[in-house]
Order: C-alpha cells, then structure tokens, then sequence
C-alpha cells in the first residue's frame, strides 16, 4: 500500500508526488500522459527562460522519481473508499491502494464525479466542472484531495504546480501528525 497515490503527471501532479517522496512517503503517479501542457509553450514558468510543456514535463517526472516516486502510465478510472484506504482501478485492469490520493485530473472531473467526489461550477475560462476542496485542498471524502485547474487555480503551470506543493505539504503533515516544511539549503 502506498502513503499517497497521484493521479496526473502534468505540473500538478508532478509537483505533488514531488514533495510527498522527497518527505519519504510511498507514492505513485498514475498518468494518462494526456494532459494539456504537453501542448504548450511557457515563457511565463518563473525561474526557467521558456521551456516546452514537455519538457517541464519531463523534468518534473525526474525530480519526483529521484526521491522514489514510482510513475505508471495508465489511466484511473474508479475510487472506492473503505477503511481509511483508497483503492484505485486502472484501465489496464490494475488496482493499487493507498492512504490518501490527489487528483491531479487537469480539466477532467469525471473520474471524481463516478468516485462520489463533490463538483460545482468552474471558475475558469474553458472550465466547466471543478472538485469543491476546502483551503487545504480536501475533497469530501476523508483522504482524498485535489489540486491543480481541477481543484479551481488557474491553469498556468507555475500556479497549479504550486497548488499542488501545498496540497503535498497538508498530506505530509496529516501523516506525520504535525507540520511538515520543506527548505534545502546551499552547501
């Protein structure tokens, strides 16, 4: 069983995993490798001089596996929630169990919607539907967060990155039983 499993592999979902390993939690990406920043171009990334999606991409899937995040590349298409564990179902006919998972989902909520998760109206141009998370990112159901454009931030990658190093930070410290930080320094 894994401490968290992520479902997404775009700035998001690789932000997330990125934090949760480097913390030293169990984690897995499941990615559909269909996300739309494969599509795009930033010269709006701060600290990077333009970079393509994929790329950023790739590299984010490198810091992530560096700390042991384990990254898959299938599509989840249920959650059932039993005993404060979460048990996902991919299309390629695995299951995989965890404690907590993080939807990562971009602008796709169907798979949150089939899962019992709450939805309301998005907030973004193009956005239709949104997870409803509260300010630490939880879903309505214990042990299941969102972030990124899925959880309502704007799609920019620096933003749904970060929304998600947040969402990482509350899990780690549910897990630990106190606030988590994460600062390297320079040696």
């Amino acid at each position: 069983m894994y401490d968290v499993i992520v479902i997404g592999g775009g700035p998001a979902g690789g932000s997330a995993a990125l934090f949760t390993s480097k913390a030293g939690k169990g984690t897995l990406v499941l990615d559909n490798d269909k996300g739309v920043t494969k599509k795009a171009w930033m010269d709006n990334h701060y600290g990077v001089d333009g970079i393509s999606g994929p790329d950023l991409v790739e590299v984010g899937k490198k810091q992530a596996t560096k700390f042991g995040t384990e990254w898959v590349e299938d599509t989840a298409t249920a959650i059932q929630s039993e005993n404060g564990k979460h048990i996902v179902k991919t299309e390629a006919g695995n299951t995989y169990e965890a404690k907590h998972v993080v939807l990562a989902t971009g602008m796709t909520v169907q798979l949150a919607e089939d899962s019992g998760i709450t939805t309301v109206d998005g907030t973004e141009p193009r956005i239709k539907k949104i997870i409803k998370v509260d300010e630490q990112g939880k879903t309505n159901v214990d042990g299941i967060w969102a972030a990124g454009t899925v959880a309502g931030v704007s799609m920019h990658t620096i933003i749904t990155a970060g929304d998600a190093g947040k969402v990482a930070i509350n899990i780690v410290s549910e897990l630990n039983g106190e606030r988590y930080v994460d600062h390297d320094i320079l040696k």
